[in-house]
C-alpha cells in the first residue's frame, strides 16, 4: 500500500449521539451490507444522511427499515454508478448544495464484484463494470463534490479497501485491480488536499458478514464473521472530527478485536 496504516486508537469507542451533529454525509452503495450499516451509524451519530444506490426500491426499503428502527429519516438519491455521467454527478452535487447548502462527508461503500474468475475467462463487461463502479465512479463523484467538501470547516472522504495481499492473488481480476488503484487514487488525493479542510481516509475492514464475502468464499460459513456494524462505527469515527488523527492513512481493522 502507498498510504501508511494504523489501527484504532487506544480507548476508542463508537461515536456518540452528537459526533456528526449538523453534518451532511453521503453514503454510496447504501443498501449493501456495509453501506446500510454506515447509513444507520451516521444517523445515530447525528448526521443528515443521503443514501445513494442503483435501485430505488432497495433504497426505499432501507428508508422504511431505518424509520422502523426509530432512526431519523435518510434522504434518498438514486444513482447508478455503473452508468452515471459527469453531468449526473454534477447534478447530485448541485442538489446537495440546493437542499442543504453543505456536504461534510462521503462514505464510498459501493462495490462491484462478479466472483472469482481467471483473467482468461474474465468477461470484458464484468471487468469494465468493476473498474467503473469501484474506481471511476468514486473519482467522478468525489471530484464533483470537491467544492462543497472544501467549503466545510472540516470534511472527510472515506474509501473502502480490501486486503491487498489477498487481492494480488490469482482470480481476483478486476475487483483486485480496481481496489489497488482506488488506494493509489486516495493517496494522490490526500497529497493534493493535505492542507485543505478535506481529509482523505481509507478503511480496510476485516472479514464481515456480507453478500460480497459470500460470493468470494463460496462454501464458507459467513455467519462465523461479525456483521459490518463495527466497521461502520469505525468509518463514522473517520467522518467525525476525531478522525483527524487518521488523515491520509488506512485504518486497518483486520486485527481489531
Amino acid at each position: 500500500m502507498t498510504l501508511p496504516s494504523m489501527g484504532l486508537p487506544a480507548g476508542w469507542a463508537p461515536a456518540g449521539g452528537d459526533t456528526l451533529a449538523g453534518r451532511v454525509v453521503l453514503v454510496t452503495g447504501a443498501y449493501g451490507g456495509l453501506g446500510g450499516a454506515v447509513a444507520r451509524a451516521a444517523t445515530r451519530a447525528g448526521a443528515t444522511v443521503v443514501v445513494s444506490g442503483k435501485r430505488k426500491r432497495q433504497l426505499e426499503q432501507l428508508y422504511d427499515a431505518m424509520l422502523a428502527e426509530g432512526l431519523a429519516e435518510p434522504v434518498i438519491h438514486p444513482l447508478d454508478m455503473e452508468t452515471a455521467t459527469p453531468r449526473e454527478y454534477a447534478a447530485l452535487a448541485d442538489g446537495l448544495r440546493h437542499d442543504f447548502g453543505r456536504l461534510d462527508g462521503i462514505a464510498h461503500c459501493a462495490a462491484s464484484f462478479a466472483g472469482l474468475t481467471p483473467i482468461g475467462m474474465h468477461k470484458p463487461d464484468d471487468w469494465l463494470r468493476a473498474m467503473h463502479v469501484n474506481l471511476n465512479a468514486p473519482f467522478a463523484l468525489t471530484q464533483a463534490c470537491l467544492p462543497l467538501l472544501q467549503e466545510a470547516a472540516d470534511s472527510a472522504v472515506v474509501f473502502v479497501l480490501d486486503d491487498p495481499a489477498r487481492l494480488a492473488r490469482a482470480h481476483w481480476g478486476a475487483y483486485g485491480v480496481s481496489k489497488a488503484a482506488l488506494e493509489r487514487f486516495a493517496s494522490i488525493l490526500h497529497e493534493e488536499t493535505d492542507e485543505s479542510p478535506l481529509r482523505v481516509h481509507a478503511l480496510l475492514p476485516g472479514p464481515m458478514r456480507t453478500r460480497l464475502r459470500r460470493q468470494a468464499y463460496f462454501g464458507e460459513d459467513t455467519m462465523q464473521h461479525p456483521p459490518p456494524d463495527a466497521a461502520a462505527e469505525a468509518l463514522v469515527w473517520l467522518l467525525a472530527a476525531q478522525g483527524a488523527a487518521a488523515r491520509g492513512r488506512v485504518l486497518d481493522l483486520r486485527d481489531a478485536a
